[in-house]
């Protein structure tokens, strides 16, 4: 593999500028107002940007494993797509993959499904590296909620920069859950369908461009199973030792705009 083919691009070193941009707003601004009911404008404008910027190069960092684990499983083509630059521009229509999770994001805290990467399934050289390429990219994100986790029980920082990052820590955990349920269209169903018969797959195809969105429909409007999915993301959220206070008062910074 070409060095130059895994070497970050502008583009996503200027999405992480905007989320440490963020995160030095946040950590500036008049930390009293978070107790009050008027934030800090500097403190919200700081978090908004620290979490969308850290949420769109995680979509990038997601893409990047599923290419990863192809290249290294036989499908060389993802170099030359440049799905290894970690470029979200790379991946798929920016509206869909970007603008669209945004809005979603924005209006209900849930992070919707990004980009997609293009893998050629047939140079793969097993079923069971099919199954990691799909699992690589929910993983990714699962990976950055531990790391991002850790940061924030192990570095004293000011409250608006915890709960930003906590906030961004407690996403990652979401769209890693969302992400590997067996749902046509979704990373799980990806790595179990090697193993299924024709007919499943066929229907999985058949299934795929309208089966999350039908998902989403659901969480949006029937919230028991909203809840389900939040009470199983605060458990997996928990585990790796997020801190939930912080994400619950990051959000409400987050969606501070909606009050």
């Amino acid at each position: 593999m070409q060095r130059s083919a895994v070497r970050p691009s502008p583009v996503f070193l200027g999405i992480l500028a905007v989320a440490v941009v963020g995160g030095v707003l946040a950590a500036f601004g008049d930390q009293a107002t978070l107790s009050a009911r008027n934030q800090d404008p500097l403190i919200v404008a700081g978090v908004v940007l620290l979490v969308i910027g850290g949420w769109v190069a995680s979509l990038s960092l997601h893409e990047f494993g599923h290419a990863m684990v192809a290249y290294r499983g036989g499908d060389f083509s993802v170099a030359h797509k440049g799905y290894l630059t970690m470029d979200v521009r790379k991946y798929t229509d920016p509206v869909f993959s970007i603008v669209l999770p945004l809005v979603f994001l924005l209006i209900g805290g849930i992070p919707l499904p990004g980009g997609a990467v293009w893998i050629n399934r047939g140079a793969l050289r097993s079923r069971s590296v099919s199954s990691w390429v799909s699992l690589a990219g929910p993983l990714s994100n699962l990976g950055v909620g531990i790391v991002i986790a850790l940061v924030v029980s192990l570095i004293r920082m000011p409250d608006a920069l915890v709960y930003g990052l906590s906030y961004l820590a407690f996403l990652q955990v979401l769209t890693f859950l969302i992400n590997i349920l067996p749902v046509p269209g979704l990373d799980g169903w990806g790595a179990i369908e090697p193993y299924l018969s024709p007919q499943a797959r066929d229907f999985g195809a058949r299934a795929r461009p309208w089966a999350p969105l039908i998902l989403f429909a659901v969480l949006f409007a029937f919230r028991p199973a909203n809840a389900l999915l939040q009470d199983i993301a605060d458990t997996i959220f928990d585990a790796i030792g997020g801190y939930q206070a912080g994400a619950a008062n990051g959000n409400y910074v987050f969606m501070f705009w909606r009050h």
